[in-house]
């Protein structure tokens, strides 16, 4: 998805920055070129404002994707996933490991949930990066309770995990 959305805005710094935004807060545009969070519609400037152009590069970048088929199709249709309990973890006395691998093998979410089950460790939430959308693309994990040094060393043993990091 990444390479076509380059591709179209390739000379169009601004509208790409504005489509990166979109993608990072899940932000669809309606077939009236309106934009919205869920079912909150959001203003041009307010956008604007966030990635640092004119609102009429909004407007513009809005027009451009729904004149384009394919991009009409993903943009009237994206969605936000949720709230991330990543910031709230620690008062809510979860754990949160952020992993990285090479995200286009698979079994890295299995083999490290694994662990986390054979330790009594509930996922509360899993967060994986798009690797055609962020250049270090990483999977974060938030655990119920505190993991055991025993368990984050067999995940760090795990072949396909690169690094293992803890947030506090």
């Amino acid at each position: 998805m990444w390479k076509k959305i380059q591709t179209q805005f390739k000379k169009q710094k601004g509208r790409l920055n504005v489509v990166k935004k979109m993608i990072e807060l899940g932000i669809r545009v309606d077939e009236n070129g309106k934009l919205y969070v869920g079912d909150t519609e959001i203003n041009d400037t307010a956008i604007a404002r966030a990635v640092g152009v004119d609102r009429r590069v909004i407007r513009s970048t809005t027009k451009q994707i729904l004149e384009n088929p394919e991009l009409r199709e993903i943009f009237t249709r994206i969605r936000p996933v949720g709230a991330s309990l990543v910031d709230v973890a620690k008062f809510l006395n979860y754990s949160v490991l952020v992993i990285k691998s090479d995200p286009h093998k698979p079994g890295v979410i299995a083999s490290v949930t694994s662990v986390l089950a054979k330790h009594n460790l509930v996922v509360r939430q899993a967060l994986a990066d798009d690797p055609d959308l962020v250049p270090e693309p990483c999977l974060t994990l938030v655990v119920d309770g505190k993991i055991p040094a025993k368990a984050v060393d067999e995940i760090r043993s795990l072949p396909l995990v690169k690094s293992l990091t803890i947030l506090k």
